[in-house]
């Protein structure tokens, strides 16, 4: 595969308030707040921040909430935020809890009603990244909600293969059994932001294994408009210290299956339930029935609970994925002990 000859750069540009209401006279999303959660993240940091400079839609300001560095990531990020005007890139303290904590300590310390797109710090962004995300956005009032595919590439950003292609819906069914929004590529209007606001305490609270399955579930949810490109956004490095790593490999999907039985996908659907419940009022009232129901079903012998999944129409976007979850299911490894109670707020 060609690797993608990027654009020449455009520069980051000013980030002051005319900015934002002459795109809102025009219609378009307006300035994006880009969430890039650092850690130790030196070696690769400054590719991503090139990338973030050379975007061709100049409307976005960085903030960077960095997780206890101990290498030149911060000082890596300053000397980026010195080039351009004050208050465009921002450097704050993460919680040091993780990179999930992380992308939540984001959300909360993104502006209010302002769009925001998640950020990794090892990837290399397409220069329309965010022109294509704001494009998809645009004059959308409802909560929506951008992702895209990527092109997986080696530590050295040799590109190696695209992500694999879904063919099924996007929605709720989906969301609460799959993570397939990618984070790395996601963007959400002001109004979704809205929304991930309103719920990063209860997923704090609940101790989420993943902020995007998270957002994906959230947004889905409370019937967000679900944007996937078809088109890859960027380049997703893969290397020792990757937080995810590709998941199209037969040994990576192997890897995933293993987990729907070890029980490891059990604790993360019971946490994210948990962390839905609170957010239950949010929802649209056909998928606060299938969360209820699914929260029923974790809770019964596992035969019964893969019959009740089934007939609320759960799915992964593959055969092989979806057959798994309900053999997990019925094998009793997603039962928790007590399932989470959800209330409407």
């Amino acid at each position: 595969m060609p690797h993608p000859s990027p654009d020449p750069p455009h520069g980051g540009g000013p980030y002051p308030r005319r900015a934002a209401a002459a795109a809102a006279r025009s219609g378009a999303i307006g300035p994006i707040a880009i969430l890039l959660a650092s850690f130790q993240g030196a070696r690769h940091i400054a590719a991503q921040l090139a990338s973030i400079e050379g975007q061709s839609y100049p409307h976005w300001r960085l903030i960077v909430s960095d997780d206890g560095s101990r290498d030149d990531t911060r000082a890596i990020i300053a000397a980026f935020a010195a080039r351009h005007p004050s208050g465009q890139v921002v450097l704050s303290a993460g919680p040091g809890q993780g990179a999930t904590r992380n992308f939540l300590h984001l959300i909360d310390l993104a502006p209010a009603g302002t769009a925001i797109a998640f950020c990794d710090q090892d990837d290399v962004w397409f220069p329309h990244k965010l022109a294509r995300a704001a494009e998809a956005l645009d004059r959308l009032a409802e909560p929506a909600h951008y992702a895209a595919r990527t092109v997986i590439a080696r530590d050295d950003l040799v590109p190696v293969t695209e992500s694999r292609r879904f063919e099924r819906p996007f929605g709720f069914r989906n969301a609460l059994v799959q993570a397939c929004m990618a984070g790395n590529t996601s963007v959400f209007n002001a109004a979704a932001a809205r929304l991930l606001k309103a719920g990063s305490a209860a997923a704090r609270s609940a101790a989420i294994e993943s902020h995007d399955w998270w957002a994906y579930q959230l947004s889905s949810g409370a019937g967000a408009r679900l944007i996937h490109d078809g088109r890859p956004a960027l380049l997703y490095r893969q290397h020792a210290r990757s937080e995810m790593g590709r998941n199209d490999t037969a040994a990576a999907m192997a890897r995933r299956f293993g987990k729907l039985f070890a029980g490891d996908y059990g604790l993360w659907v019971a946490a994210n339930l948990a962390a839905l419940a609170p957010m239950h009022g949010h929802l649209t009232p056909e998928n606060r029935e299938i969360l209820d129901g699914f929260a029923a079903a974790l809770a019964l012998p596992g035969p019964l609970a893969a019959r009740r999944m089934r007939a609320l129409g759960l799915y992964r976007h593959t055969a092989a994925g979806t057959a798994a979850l309900y053999a997990a299911a019925a094998a009793g490894r997603l039962r928790q002990p007590r399932s989470p109670r959800i209330r409407i707020r």
